[in-house]
């Protein structure tokens, strides 16, 4: 990891919203992902507080459940979201026609299911906004991986990956809904990963 951000994860690394102050000032194309999981509202509301335009990337693989829909239409109103939406080059009924409902994990499926509905479109998604910094909601306690993570640091292709929410707890996360009165979602549900401490292999590429 180059020098600087060895020193900007020690100074800012548990300062989120300053972390993000010294990262819009990095680059000319920021974009946030976003998969409207719960405690989404936290890393939205803070980045489009400092830059209300941002795009926000929804890679919507088209299995969410009705309650994810409705809490992202609600935070996309509420936040006025610069929303862009990445989807699988097949609808969710096209694909299940030709090969039936989303695989478990351990079908022989399912590494090409998640290529087609998350990871395809989130590798569309770079190549298209051709992004200098992106921001994540990842945090420490999400899976071992994410555990082994800093909050930021720089691809091969030069891309400035920060997670301003990394050593946050879902305590912290809950006082900050709480505090700016930000709605929550907690019936979700990732096919791509079906088990919550699970990756699902986006970040494990970037």
């Amino acid at each position: 990891m180059e020098p600087q951000l060895d020193v900007i994860n020690r100074e800012l690394g548990n300062d989120p919203e300053a972390l993000i102050r010294w990262a819009l000032e990095q680059g000319q194309r920021p974009i946030c992902t976003t998969n409207f999981r719960p405690f989404e509202a936290v890393i939205l509301h803070m980045v489009t507080r400092q830059q209300p335009h941002i795009p926000v990337v929804w890679m919507d693989s088209g299995y969410n459940t009705d309650a994810t829909y409705r809490f992202a239409d609600e935070l996309i109103q509420r936040l006025n979201l610069n929303l862009v939406s990445y989807l699988p080059r097949r609808s969710r009924a096209h694909r299940e026609a030709l090969e039936g409902p989303a695989p478990g994990i351990e079908e022989p499926g399912h590494t090409a299911f998640t290529r087609e509905v998350k990871l395809e479109p989130f590798e569309r998604a770079l190549h298209e906004m051709s992004p200098d910094v992106w921001f994540t909601a990842l945090r420490a306690e999400d899976t071992p991986e994410r555990a082994q993570m800093t909050p930021v640091n720089r691809s091969s292709d030069g891309l400035l990956k920060v997670s301003p929410l990394l050593h946050w707890t879902a305590r912290d996360l809950y006082h900050y809904l709480q505090t700016h009165d930000l709605p929550n979602n907690f019936d979700y549900f990732d096919p791509t990963k079906v088990e919550e401490k699970r990756e699902c292999g986006l970040h494990l590429q970037h």
